[in-house]
């Protein structure tokens, strides 16, 4: 019997996996955009790519032979292209580095709060990195405690000790029996276009700054004369030393101990009663924008008073003479990172990747042999591992990951320390037991 020629005949060539794969050998050798298709994103296989690294190549070949051996190339065959095993090495190292970088952005992210990110193009690859660099997700930043400071700037600010808000001053003349002044229309008068400081008269270095902004009243005060100072001591001389049988505390040839601006300011935390209550013959009230004053002023002492303020700044308002703020690092999508260099991936990692792209390798094989559950040959049918493939390759991907990330979890700066910590306790506590050597000559 004859043997029948099929109508139509089949126009492709079944897809059987190779034995061992080609760096260099693909489908229109020579032709490099068709080399390159076999590479979903050939972040590490196109030689214009910065990430381009020849041992990427190499590693994607190899793994050919290993996905050959592990699915039973050698007895069936394994209806896979190569090109599908090297898309799945590359997605591999994307998934790694992935993992790696979600890893480090716990790591580092809140020292690295505000400072500079960067831009990058549809691969991940960083287009601009400014005063950054390179590779910062391969680096370990200096500990600064950048978001605890930040906090902190917060509330050292509605203290009136610190925070990133500029405090002036602004002066105002006090008037015969007067006791109620705009503060509202004296700052804003003397901020304006052309206006003046009403004692100085001079332009104010708040000048156009306030304009419709809300203003906070830090301090109302008035300077006395210097020989009060002196007689009373402006902080009740704690850091003069030495010559204090001159004149009051403070004089000409007094010397002063240079002291840290912390001190300074216990001091004046300590003495602000003594020096602008006790020692003060005014006190005020402030309601709406107005200044109340006690006992009303007689005009000739003092002649003015100051009042202290910051201007409120929108919370998303960045500071022009400063690099890093709000236009900087807030969360994990804006830290500079790219993907990792694939030389950056030591042994641990890329056997890692060997066995994601092997899972990979089985999902993509179960697709294609449940197209058809069941193959018909002469008098039988052949039924195949669809379900089975399928169920393994989910499996090993999940188990992988899960594996990748405790590892991780138990790496972070964090458990780092811990695991420090607890060495430090085990050794003071082993050294207790141990006694003391008596050593003599």
């Amino acid at each position: 019997m004859a043997i029948p020629t099929l109508t139509p005949s089949s126009q492709t060539s079944k897809s059987i996996l190779t034995s061992t794969g080609s760096a260099g050998t693909f489908p229109n050798q020579g032709d490099t955009a068709a080399e390159l298709k076999v590479y979903p994103f050939a972040i590490y296989a196109d030689e214009s790519s910065p990430l381009y690294d020849t041992n990427f190549v190499s590693g994607a070949s190899d793994q050919v032979s290993y996905t050959y051996k592990m699915l039973g190339g050698d007895v069936l065959d394994v209806e896979l292209a190569p090109a599908a095993v090297y898309a799945h090495y590359e997605l591999a190292c994307l998934e790694y580095s992935y993992h790696i970088n979600t890893h480090q952005a716990k790591n580092v992210l809140a020292n690295l709060l505000g400072m500079t990110t960067g831009t990058f193009d549809h691969d991940g690859h960083m287009t601009n990195s400014g005063s950054v660099g390179t590779n910062i997700n391969l680096k370990l930043p200096r500990y600064e405690f950048r978001y605890a400071r930040r906090v902190g700037q917060g509330a050292a600010q509605e203290a009136g000790f610190g925070g990133s808000l500029t405090e002036f001053s602004a002066s105002f003349n006090l008037e015969n029996s007067i006791q109620d002044y705009d503060l509202q229309n004296i700052i804003s008068s003397s901020a304006a276009e052309g206006g003046t400081d009403q004692s100085t008269g001079a332009t104010p270095d708040y000048a156009g700054l306030v304009k419709g902004n809300k203003v906070t009243i830090r301090k109302v005060y008035y300077k006395t004369p210097q020989s009060a100072w002196r007689f009373y001591g402006y902080f009740g001389g704690l850091n003069a030393v030495g010559n204090l049988n001159h004149y009051g505390q403070f004089a000409d040839d007094t010397t002063f101990e240079i002291i840290p601006t912390f001190h300074n300011k216990l001091q004046a935390m300590a003495f602000e009663d003594h020096l602008y209550t006790r020692l003060s013959h005014f006190s005020y009230e402030i309601h709406n924008n107005k200044l109340r004053l006690y006992p009303a002023p007689d005009g000739s002492h003092p002649t003015h008073m100051w009042v202290m303020f910051t201007i409120e700044k929108d919370g998303w308002q960045e500071d022009n003479d400063r690099e890093t703020g709000i236009e900087g690092i807030n969360n994990m999508n804006t830290l500079p990172f790219d993907n990792i260099p694939f030389k950056n991936i030591n042994a641990i990692g890329k056997q890692w990747i060997r066995r994601y792209a092997l899972a990979l390798s089985k999902e993509t094989l179960a697709h294609i042999r449940g197209k058809f559950t069941t193959i018909p040959i002469p008098g039988e049918s052949v039924t195949l591992n669809h379900s089975e493939l399928m169920s393994q390759a989910k499996e090993e991907q999940k188990a992988l990951k899960e594996e990748l990330k405790t590892m991780l979890d138990e790496m972070t700066y964090k458990a780092i320390a811990e695991q420090e910590a607890a060495v430090l306790t085990a050794v003071d506590t082993a050294q207790q037991e141990v006694p003391l050597l008596i050593y003599h000559g």
